[in-house]
């Protein structure tokens, strides 16, 4: 088998929950080597939900491939092996709060004199500098700030809030790329460099349109709940048919969407020439969509009919149906872990499809620790009683969940 496309690179993980393992997590399912470093008693990702005999789901998720180590940094000597394996090193990525890597003497600064060509990433909610960057941050105060909860909602409502962590993921997501970047950087030449990513600038890049809008029009037009439409656009939203729930996009294919709804005047009606304007007759549309959606037996009938003409559309489906939907299956968009802990999870597959190597790599998540010996003693020439030395003085410990 080839090697993989990361192989052969070194990543000293420190990172927690989501952002920052999301997108160590891509580095492992690529090739590289990512030692992840945790506090004694584990990173709060083993703490949460699904449990089985002590073991998490989540953490499982969100680790496989990488490395566990288990090591208190607050030490000198918790510092000395930091500081060692980051010295033959090719990344370092953090989430902590700005300043928490420094009192730990793990930042950038000091780091850059042990390894020059070194490319570390820090993930926050803020980013490193600001009036709000020594604030603890999550990926929903991220959505707060950046706009985006106060989009999520009913009209004149209050705003809403998605259970999932799209900030997170994003921001992991550009986390690897940026580190890629970095690394392809130095391959050509170039220094090793300092990376700060935060997840307000992340989530403020999701507003795709708002933005400009509200500046191009000198403060005219503002974004607005507007709970099952767009605020500006239409056809865009949901409608209900037969008690489930769709979602219409008509604005790439008006024609085949008049035709499908039995409003085949509306094609050549001058007022709905531009499809920029076509928000400002958004009732009258939204009306004889409805209309038309109340005459369809199912929405699996109604889908069809917008299908045909090529109208982009969708069942708003739970995750069991995501799951089970035939086209999910047949690209593998889930995957099964075998853990020996916990046993068989599925979790969905990394969405970066590579046509060298089409299936992912078969992985585990490490249990607390679990690398400790190996790492110390292979990578750092470590003595089977320095190793004892250091458990019994509590820098280092492991425990088999």
């Amino acid at each position: 088998m080839s090697k993989r496309m990361l192989e052969g690179f070194k990543v000293v993980d420190f990172t927690h929950v989501v952002a920052g393992p999301h997108a160590t997590k891509i580095m492992a399912e690529h090739g590289a080597e990512v030692i992840k470093i945790e506090p004694l008693s584990g990173e709060l990702a083993r703490t949460l939900p699904m449990q089985r005999e002590g073991r998490s789901g989540y953490f499982i998720q969100h680790n496989i491939g990488k490395k566990t180590m288990a090591i208190d940094i607050s030490t000198p000597e918790g510092q000395e092996i930091c500081h060692q394996l980051i010295e033959e090193a090719d990344v370092v990525i953090e989430n902590f709060s700005p300043g928490v890597m420094k009192q730990h003497n793990l930042d950038w600064d000091t780091l850059k004199t042990i390894n020059p060509g070194l490319v570390m990433c820090s993930i926050s909610c803020f980013g490193q500098n600001g009036p709000l960057s020594h604030l603890p941050g999550f990926d929903w105060i991220g959505q707060s700030y950046a706009g985006i909860i106060d989009l999520l909602g009913k009209k004149d409502d209050t705003p809403i809030f998605g259970d999932f962590a799209f900030g997170d993921i994003a921001t992991g997501a550009h986390a690897y790329g940026a580190i890629v970047t970095a690394l392809m950087h130095r391959l050509r030449g170039g220094q090793g460099q300092y990376i700060d990513i935060s997840l307000i600038e992340v989530l403020f890049s999701f507003h795709e349109l708002s933005v400009q809008l509200y500046d191009s029009t000198g403060g005219q037009i503002v974004a607005t709940r507007a709970g099952a439409d767009h605020h500006l656009l239409a056809p865009a939203g949901i409608f209900k048919c037969k008690g489930r729930y769709l979602f219409l996009v008509g604005l790439n294919q008006w024609a085949g969407l008049c035709k499908a709804i039995g409003r085949e005047e509306w094609a050549s009606d001058a007022r709905f020439k531009n499809p920029g304007d076509t928000g400002k007759y958004r009732e009258e549309i939204n009306a004889a969509i409805q209309g038309w959606l109340d005459t369809q037996g199912s929405v699996e009938q109604a889908i069809e009919v917008l299908e045909a003409h090529r109208v982009a559309c969708a069942p708003i489906l739970t995750i069991p149906e995501f799951m089970d939907h035939p086209h999910v299956k047949e690209r593998g968009c889930v995957r099964t872990i075998t853990d020996e802990v916990f046993g068989d999870i599925r979790i969905p597959r990394t969405p970066l499809r590579f046509s060298e190597f089409p299936e992912p790599p078969d992985l585990r998540a490490g249990t607390l620790g679990q690398y400790n010996h190996e790492i110390l003693r292979e990578q750092l020439n470590y003595t089977a009683q320095q190793i004892a030395d250091l458990e019994k003085a509590g820098v280092i410990a492991s425990r088999g969940i």
